[in-house]
């Protein structure tokens, strides 16, 4: 399978090219705005430029340790449970099952508490529940134990997937509204008089790259675990080494997290004046994000649990006239599904260096629009016998594209229709559809069908598509 390790290879050129380009492109951009700003003498911009970056490093840091925990449990996960722990395939989508089910249900609650009691210590909670989950993965084979632990997995990911961005969003906005005064004063209303049009569109492009580096990150962060985990199961002989290790890095996150993150809330005042949480789920752009968010995000599940077998059956299709051998190098395939993330995700920063060169809702139509053609593609039966092993996988690289692009794009265009009061609980309860629909499309496939779950991905996305959309037309203030 050399084809495989020529594809990882010119996919992390590819990646090596756009991080050069990316720097020139930030650089020149940061350098453009800081010439704007003519109020902001220059020591100060260098102060705020340190503080800035020893913040983002700060939570990028724990954000690649959280990531990395999560992408160690993945490829191993399956095979644990069958081959260690015994467990009767027939049970195994039931365990998957019960995690998602246990990540809806607690959605409704997550998000809010961790705006009420806070949102470093939702994250601290993350860490040693995850943890938790690790340990009864990995110590017992009874079914009631794994059930715990998938519960405890369920839950996790739900934070994982609130918290974390609700507390670097408060935490950007709350230090560069009062940092970046230009004045030195630090009252809410002095910083709302000076806080320029031009200030305001540089915070957007900082916190855009932002998301940018995040996505960055997770994409390393994947490859990284990919290749760790491979090696770390041969070294011990057994499958639960990546679970350890994955408990060994929450535990450096949550040290981390409690020593260098201050709290952050959501605000009180807003939440009580504005009704709750209701107002802000009845906003259509709300809606609309949330409606996209489930069915990209359900379709990206979906793929996880079916490019396997995908794969794998063009490649015994295309070995039945040849003596070539059926083995797939999984974890080439997966590194270079990563690598594709990490490519769409250094183009996203690029394209964003300037904010007037594509709005992100523009790229979020596109990307949708994107997926849309591969899930179609592969859905077809028709299609799929014209297709080669090569031309599907390269299909399943166009849709890692758009999940790398998807991101930071969707983080972005929350941040800016979701208040700071409800953020977390809203970005917690926006994950409720997605669990139900991955929920019901494991239940209701059998083996084999995974082009008709392809189908199905392909036609949803058509109403996503339709709603953003819509939102473009519609809402010419949204970036």
């Amino acid at each position: 399978m050399d084809i495989y390790k020529a594809n990882l290879t010119g996919l992390l050129g590819l990646c090596a090219s756009l991080y050069a380009g990316q720097s020139w492109f930030v650089d020149s951009t940061a350098s453009r705005i800081e010439r704007k700003d003519s109020k902001t003498t220059e020591s100060k911009t260098v102060k705020l430029q340190a503080a800035a970056s020893t913040r983002s490093l700060d939570f990028l840091a724990v954000y690649a340790l959280v990531m990395a925990a999560d992408w160690l449990q993945g490829p191993f996960l399956y095979s644990l449970y069958t081959e260690e722990h015994g467990v009767a395939p027939g049970h195994v989508p039931m365990l998957f099952a019960t995690g998602f089910v246990a990540g809806g249900v607690s959605a409704s609650f997550v998000g809010s508490a961790a705006d009420r009691h806070g949102r470093k210590l939702a994250c601290l909670v993350f860490c040693a529940a995850y943890a938790a989950s690790c340990v009864l993965t990995i110590a017992s084979g009874s079914l009631p134990v794994l059930l715990a632990g998938r519960v405890l997995g369920g839950i996790s990911t739900s934070l994982l997937f609130s918290v974390f961005e609700s507390w670097m969003v408060t935490d950007f906005w709350e230090r560069e509204k009062y940092e970046t005064s230009p004045t030195g004063e630090f009252s809410e209303e002095a910083v709302e008089k000076k806080y320029t049009k031009e200030m305001a569109d540089a915070a957007s492009a900082r916190l855009s790259h932002t998301f940018g580096r995040m996505g960055t990150v997770n994409s390393l962060a994947a490859i990284a675990s990919g290749v760790f985990s491979e090696w770390v199961v041969a070294v011990s002989g057994t499958r639960k080494a990546p679970f350890v290790a994955s408990a060994a890095l929450l535990a450096a996150a949550f040290w981390l997290i409690s020593t260098k993150w201050d709290e952050n809330y959501g605000e009180p005042d807003e939440k009580e004046d504005g009704g709750g949480v209701m107002p802000v789920l009845s906003d259509p752009r709300v809606l609309v994000l949330g409606l996209a968010s489930t069915l990209f995000e359900g379709s990206m599940y979906l793929f996880v649990f079916f490019w396997t077998p995908a794969l794998k059956d063009a490649a015994q299709l295309a070995s039945s006239s040849s003596s070539a051998p059926t083995d797939l190098p999984y974890g080439i395939i997966f590194a270079s599904f990563m690598a594709a993330a990490m490519a769409a995700t250094l183009t996203f920063n690029i394209v964003t260096a300037q904010l007037r060169l594509v709005r992100c809702v523009t790229l979020l139509l596109g990307l949708l629009g994107a997926a849309e053609v591969v899930f179609t593609l592969l859905s077809s039966t028709t299609a799929l016998a014209s297709l080669t092993e090569q031309h599907i996988f390269w299909l399943f690289c166009l849709f890692e594209g758009c999940v790398g692009t998807y991101w930071p794009c969707m983080g972005y265009l929350k941040g800016q229709v979701v208040p700071d009061g409800a953020r977390a609980q809203v970005y917690a309860l926006l994950r409720v559809p997605l669990n139900i629909f991955v929920v019901a499309a494991l239940l209701l496939t059998h083996d084999g069908e995974y082009f008709k779950v392809f189908g199905v991905c392909s036609t949803l996305l058509l109403g996503a598509i339709a709603g953003v959309l819509a939102m473009v037309v519609n809402e010419p203030d949204l970036h």
